[in-house]
């Protein structure tokens, strides 16, 4: 039995977020290591062998790999395709492409769950660009997870950044979610919404926290695989995800190799002292 608050979502002791944190330290160092595999004429089916190889060889076990009948270790979305791509070798990557790999892995029972879109070679501005406004919107997300905040927040932080940057679409029936001993749990994390709702984040609270960002509409549909989700108009699309901790010391980003440290650091030093 794992202890949950009244909303039943699951609250881990400080030695249960230590192996949270080796999980989403497999993660971390996969997709650094996929981040750096991407070249021109790679395939997907090529990052997912590289995924798992690396995933196993740390002792852990990939998340996605069965999953409801997933068939692979990784998602792999390539330019339009939003989210839960299947990796294949029908189509090697080519200069310009932008594709966004989601890795989950298992360690002790305990998940670890995060994604990166990545250029492939020198790309279009517009996508350098979309891919920044997706990451940053993240970290805005992650910032709010803070003890007494509440859970819409994160999803206000997200799409309030995102509005800023220009016009861009937010798939509305995607988003982030709990995460512990299983990969998807409760809560559902909207990346949309107005601020002030839902629980209240308490220390020992683990989400995923994971925007979705469209060059074009929000609007997405299903393939026939059942899995691939795609933008109806084909513009591209860009998915960054971390798991996250909820600490009485701030965010812990237990998928970034440095915890969150940096990239929090910069966000509290723009916004500047409290008042």
């Amino acid at each position: 039995m794992f202890k949950k608050n009244k909303h039943g979502i699951q609250i881990k002791t400080p030695e249960q977020l230590e192996k949270m944190r080796a999980a989403g330290l497999v993660v971390g160092r996969t997709l650094q290591l996929l981040r750096e595999s991407v070249r021109p004429g790679m395939t997907p089916l090529d990052l997912d062998g590289i995924a798992e190889k690396a995933i196993r060889d740390e002792g852990a076990i990939p998340s996605f790999k069965g999953y409801q009948g997933f068939p692979a270790t990784i998602c792999a979305s390539v330019n339009n395709e939003v989210v839960h791509g299947i990796p294949t070798d029908r189509r090697a990557l080519q200069e310009g492409d932008i594709i966004s790999i989601d890795c989950g892995a298992i360690l002790e029972g305990w998940h670890g769950d995060a994604a990166i879109t990545v250029p492939v070679g020198e790309v279009d501005p517009k996508l350098t660009e979309l891919m920044r406004v997706t990451e940053e919107a993240m970290w805005r997300g992650i910032a709010t997870l803070t003890v007494g905040r509440q859970l819409s927040d994160i999803g206000h932080e997200v799409e309030k950044y995102v509005r800023s940057q220009g016009r861009y679409g937010i798939p509305q029936e995607y988003g982030g979610h709990g995460i512990g001993t299983e990969m998807h749990m409760d809560p559902w994390v909207a990346n949309h919404g107005k601020p002030g709702r839902g629980p209240r984040f308490e220390p020992g609270m683990c989400f995923a926290v994971e925007p979705m960002v469209n060059l074009g509409t929000d609007r997405t549909k299903v393939l026939a695989d059942d899995w691939t989700v795609i933008t109806v108009d084909g513009k591209s699309s860009a998915h960054f995800e971390h798991s996250v901790a909820v600490t009485h010391n701030g965010p812990w980003v237990l998928t970034a190799l440095d915890g969150g440290a940096e990239r929090l650091a910069d966000l509290s030093k723009d916004r500047g002292p409290s008042t």
